[in-house]
Order: structure tokens, then C-alpha cells, then sequence
């Protein structure tokens, strides 16, 4: 869908006269600022410390978190759906999970055991909502992870349904370590960088900090309100 931008003269103008100056088109500098202390944050962190950083995060966050390699993968992610109370599953269409070794997974050995595995396919359209909010478990992979905050960045796509990580009762992210960052600034670096770059980048990105919670009631937490109640992080080992 195509739009039009309404007013943008006018407004900017007011906005530059409400500033004491001209409206400015051209020759805007980033500014450089002598002190950046988001840069600051677990600056001297290599992937182990950023991990333990994560654990750390996540008994906040009441996520729980499971660490393994790709070859114990397949187990590992059945036996935390089997506590979450198994199928349905719902899942993106990404290759990154055959990458993984759990195609027999998905495909074989969870269809025998009558557990209903639905992956997304763009073609149905609306059907797929409907998949994602009959599921029990959605299972997605983290593309960028902040360890300071327990944050999992998804990027959403045709292929990767943003509603496979919230209309489940329960969301499993996978987490490849080579995933994990600090914190936002790295991320929103990242993510600035591909486009500078002429990336395609994802028209919906989703920061997901564990399990859906609020606190607007007299500052008393309250977890699985509008969203997933029960939520896992997997990191596995680079491969």
C-alpha cells in the first residue's frame, strides 16, 4: 500500500520555529557525542559473559533457559514442550531448523506421537492465525539476542509470522550464540547497518522479552496477561 504525506512543510516549520531557527533540508550531521555510556555496557563481554549474562536476566524475567549443542537439540526442545504440555506446535517455514537437525523432529517424529505440527506457509493466508492461536507451543529463532535485558529480536517475515510468537500459550526461541549482544544499541546498530547496506530488512521486528507481562496495577507483576504465560530461551552452541 502506497500513501501520500500530508503537511510535512508546514509542520516542520513550525516545529524549527518553535526551536528559534529555519527549517533545515540539508547539511545535518550526526551529532558526536563525548560521552556514550550505552557503549559502556558489558563493553569487554565475549559470547561466554554475554551468556551468563542472559542466565542471569531470564530469573528476572521468569524465562526459562536451556543451553546445549546441535546434536542434543532435538531432545532438548522436545522434552521443555512435553513440560509445557506438547502440541500443538506451530512453527516458522526457516531453514535454520534443518541447520539444526530438527526436520525429523518437525516432520517425522512428532507426527507419529499425534503431536499436531503446523508450519507457517504465506499461501493460507489468514488460515495461519488461526493455526497460531489453536497452538499450544510457538516455536521461533532469535536473529539478534540482547543479554543485558533477556531480549530476543525476531525478524518477522513472509515465512515468519510474527503471530507464532505471541497466540501460543507458550513461546520456545531458539537462541544460536553467536546471536547474543550486549544490549539495544547493538542491535538498532545492526539493524542500521543492513540498510545502509541495501539490505531487505524486515518490515516488523519484534523485541520479545520473556512472557507476557504488565505491571499497570499498582506496580504488582503480573505474567501471561495478553500473550504467551510461559516462555523458553534455548541457546545452542555455535555449530
Amino acid at each position: 500500500m502506497s500513501g501520500t504525506v500530508q503537511n510535512r512543510d508546514a509542520f516542520l516549520s513550525k516545529v524549527a520555529s518553535r526551536l528559534g531557527r529555519e527549517k533545515r533540508t540539508s547539511g545535518v550531521d550526526r551529532p558526536k557525542w563525548s560521552y556514550r555510556p550505552q557503549d559502556a555496557v558489558l563493553k569487554e563481554a565475549d559470547a561466554d559473559e554475554l551468556l551468563e549474562a542472559l542466565k542471569n536476566q531470564c530469573t528476572i524475567i521468569h524465562t526459562d533457559l536451556l543451553v546445549t549443542d546441535a546434536d542434543n537439540l532435538p531432545d532438548i526442545l522436545k522434552k521443555i514442550v512435553a513440560e509445557y504440555g506438547g502440541g500443538p506446535v506451530v512453527t516458522w517455514k526457516d531453514e535454520r531448523f534443518g541447520q539444526f537437525g530438527l526436520s525429523p523432529l518437525f516432520k517425522e517424529i512428532w507426527p507419529k506421537e499425534n503431536v499436531e505440527v503446523h508450519e507457517w506457509d504465506y499461501s493460507l493466508e489468514k488460515r495461519n492465525i488461526g493455526y497460531a492461536e489453536h497452538a499450544n507451543i510457538g516455536i521461533t529463532i532469535s536473529d539478534i539476542t540482547l543479554a543485558e535485558s533477556g531480549t530476543a529480536v525476531l525478524f518477522s517475515g513472509k515465512n515468519r509470522g510474527r503471530t507464532v510468537s505471541f497466540l501460543p500459550a507458550a513461546s520456545v526461541i531458539l537462541i544460536p550464540k553467536s546471536s547474543l549482544v550486549p544490549r539495544m544499541t547493538q542491535a538498532a546498530r545492526l539493524i542500521r547497518e543492513r540498510v545502509e547496506l541495501g539490505e531487505q530488512v524486515a518490515s516488523c521486528i519484534n523485541f520479545i522479552t520473556g512472557p507476557s507481562n504488565s505491571a499497570d496495577i499498582e506496580m504488582n507483576l503480573v505474567v501471561g496477561v495478553h500473550g504467551p504465560v510461559k516462555a523458553a530461551y534455548i541457546v545452542i552452541e555455535d555449530l
